[in-house]
């Protein structure tokens, strides 16, 4: 089987060119990679251009629609028997991504969307290209049981069609308390999110929910870590982080929440041993968390 895949790609700094990446390398470098082969279309933000690894055979600027048809003729005659397509609100170009739409349409293979973001309260756009997506796709996959339900419930979309496959983590071996006595953090209870900041997180929902946790348990700590993602910088600058941070102000968390404005890639967050100054003590391994 040949499968190709659209999404953002690595080293484009983008959650969901890492998730893009790791199913690519679990599904085609496996130990039984001579049943599976793939390539990746991957997309660009904007002009911004990307040296990307081999196994991107093709890009698409965001905001170019020509590159779309160019792109669904290139994986109509490139023998692929499936398209796998990583769909994320602010990806792909036009009013809501609908830019993509041409190219599904086209598509001469089945079409498998995984959606990593599905709005309660969609504008009448937004629910109209998901529906479309929706609907010329195969399977669509989901990684939350409230995903189904939006599904089905706001987007009528069948849930016969819908898959459910859990996001996962890597699977990591490491002794919680000599990794929190490493960064002198064995008094702390520790809450981490991690990953590109927007609006979309609920950061601020956890944020408002603190102060009856502290009051029952003062040790907590919660870290945000992430720099803020570059379609929000583009368009609303690092609005969104400030508003949190008033936030924490505004309810006496100073000593409780804690803002690290770093890119942290898989390798750095789990194997590398890299030193940042996070406002704590020196941290030397950023793996444990």
């Amino acid at each position: 089987m040949k499968l190709v895949y659209i999404g953002t790609y690595p080293p484009r700094k983008c959650g969901i060119g890492t998730f893009t990446m790791n199913l690519f390398n679990s599904m085609v470098n496996n130990d039984e990679k001579e049943l599976v082969e793939g390539y990746v279309v991957a997309m660009n933000d904007h002009e911004q251009t990307y040296n990307y690894p081999e196994e991107v055979e093709l890009t698409i600027r965001q905001e170019h629609q020509c590159d779309y048809l160019e792109a669904v003729k290139f994986i109509n005659i490139s023998g692929a028997d499936m398209c796998i397509l990583e769909h994320e609100f602010g990806i792909y170009g036009g009013g809501n991504g609908i830019y993509i739409l041409p190219l599904l349409h086209r598509l001469e293979i089945p079409l498998i969307v995984t959606l990593h973001t599905i709005l309660k309260i969609p504008s009448y756009n937004e629910k109209a290209v998901l529906q479309q997506i929706c609907k010329m796709a195969q399977k669509v996959v989901v990684m939350s049981h409230k995903a189904i339900e939006f599904l089905t419930d706001i987007y009528n979309v069948d849930k016969e069609k819908i898959v459910f496959i859990e996001h996962g983590v890597p699977d990591l071996q490491f002794n919680q308390e000599q990794s929190k006595k490493e960064f002198k953090l064995e008094k702390k209870k520790l809450l981490l999110t991690f990953g590109m900041l927007s609006r979309n997180k609920g950061i601020e929902t956890v944020i408002k929910a603190l102060p009856k946790v502290v009051e029952k348990h003062p040790e907590v700590l919660y870290m945000v870590l992430g720099k803020t993602h570059p379609n929000v910088i583009r368009h609303a600058g690092e609005e969104y982080r400030n508003f949190l941070q008033r936030l924490v102000k505004s309810l006496n968390l100073g000593d409780h929440v804690l803002f690290m404005n770093e890119f942290i890639n898989q390798k750095e967050l789990f194997v590398t041993n890299q030193c940042l100054e996070f406002g704590v003590p020196k941290m030397s391994k950023v793996k444990i968390f």
